[in-house]
């Protein structure tokens, strides 16, 4: 079971009790208080590990503790301190105060540990209060009580480039095709039903990460369809592939404003994020019709069809990309990098897609 979303208690370790006791040995008189400290209550930690990938280990448990604290001893011996509790989460968990909504910690890198709440302190033993007028106290102190907070993890995947398009338009096929992901494959709506990573190669020593999402609807913002809840693992994209459909019986610019609003409606910043459109099902669009489809598209959108000779591919070259004279000065955000026609099916300019991808993931790097 996936899980992205889940609501925890976690306790820090009470401190131990101090110890109340006295010398007493054979050829030693009124050998006076000796009671150890009582051992320090457990921290809690939360690591960052690359082999867990969802929340779902979190479902059963909504109250996470650490040891206490071993009371103190005699002899003043102090108490065993209480072993810490780590909770392992996976890379893109934002640890969330419940209470007021602020990130406390945003987990990301593979071995990251962070101290969240430390143990109670253990109790001092009666050894630390004897005095010229209380040579024989009996009063040890108490451990420290351990730290309760409420919170909340949330997974936010990680990843280079998110697919964004209508439910059924292709973006499981194009993943599993690039990439090392295997997501469920059908010819009905939402076969997509939980977000889907996968690693592209480029080449032996190069690779991005794509994100596959569950399909969005228009009016998916006030709950439609699955909603619009999954996007939040596309928040941390530089880049969108909004995944737009030739053979749909929806106009080509009305599919790309209503993916626009629907993803500008759950968050501004992502709305404004570099993107580039795929035009797919290229295979099931006549040849003719084909190129003046793709280029009233372009023409609709204010844009100039054009091919440029730096993109060396081993197949055809996208029908629009953005020419900038100096790449210091970057792309235009409004404006896609590129729009290109693809069919997963027969192969048709996914390896140009792929490099891209890769040119815009490296530019933006």
């Amino acid at each position: 079971m996936f899980t992205d979303s889940v609501d925890l208690t976690v306790s820090s370790g009470k401190g131990g009790q101090g110890c109340a006791a006295f010398r007493r040995e054979k050829f030693v008189l009124n050998g006076g208080p000796n009671g150890g400290d009582g051992g320090k209550g457990g921290d809690i930690y939360f690591k960052c590990d690359n082999n867990t990938h969802t929340l779902s280990h979190f479902q059963r448990k909504m109250h996470i503790k650490a040891d206490i604290g071993a009371p103190g001893l005699g002899a003043r011996m102090t108490g065993k301190s209480g072993a810490k509790k780590v909770i392992i989460v996976p890379p893109g968990t934002q640890i969330i105060d419940a209470e007021t909504g602020d990130v406390l910690f945003d987990m990301l890198v593979d071995g990251q540990e962070e101290l969240f709440i430390e143990g109670g302190r253990g109790g001092l033993g009666n050894f630390h209060f004897k005095s010229s007028t209380n040579q024989r106290p009996t009063y040890a102190q108490p451990g420290e009580k351990g730290v309760i907070r409420d919170i909340r993890l949330e997974l936010k995947l990680i990843a280079d480039i998110g697919l964004v398009g209508f439910p059924n338009v292709g973006k499981s096929t194009l993943i599993s095709t690039v990439s090392n992901a295997r997501p469920e494959i059908a010819n009905y709506e939402f076969t997509t039903l939980t977000p889907k990573l996968g690693q592209v190669n480029i080449g032996d020593f190069e690779s991005f990460i794509m994100a596959d999402i569950p399909g969005i609807i228009g009016g998916a913002h006030e709950g439609k369809g699955l909603g619009i809840e999954f996007l939040r693992h596309i928040e941390r994209t530089k880049i969108l592939l909004y995944m737009v459909d030739l053979a749909s019986y929806r106009d080509l610019k009305e599919q790309i404003e209503i993916l626009k609003n629907e993803i500008s409606s759950f968050s501004e910043n992502l709305g404004a994020s570099n993107y580039a459109i795929a035009l797919t099902r290229a295979d099931a669009v006549p040849a003719d019709d084909l190129n003046s489809l793709v280029n009233g598209f372009i023409e609709l959108l204010g844009l100039k069809a054009n091919k440029i000779s730096e993109f060396h591919f081993d197949d055809e070259l996208p029908s629009f990309i953005q020419e900038t004279a100096d790449k210091t000065l970057g792309y235009d955000k409004s404006l896609p990098y590129f729009i290109v026609p693809i069919s997963s099916a027969t192969n048709k300019n996914i390896e140009p897609l792929k490099y891209a991808l890769f040119n815009l993931v490296r530019t933006n790097r």
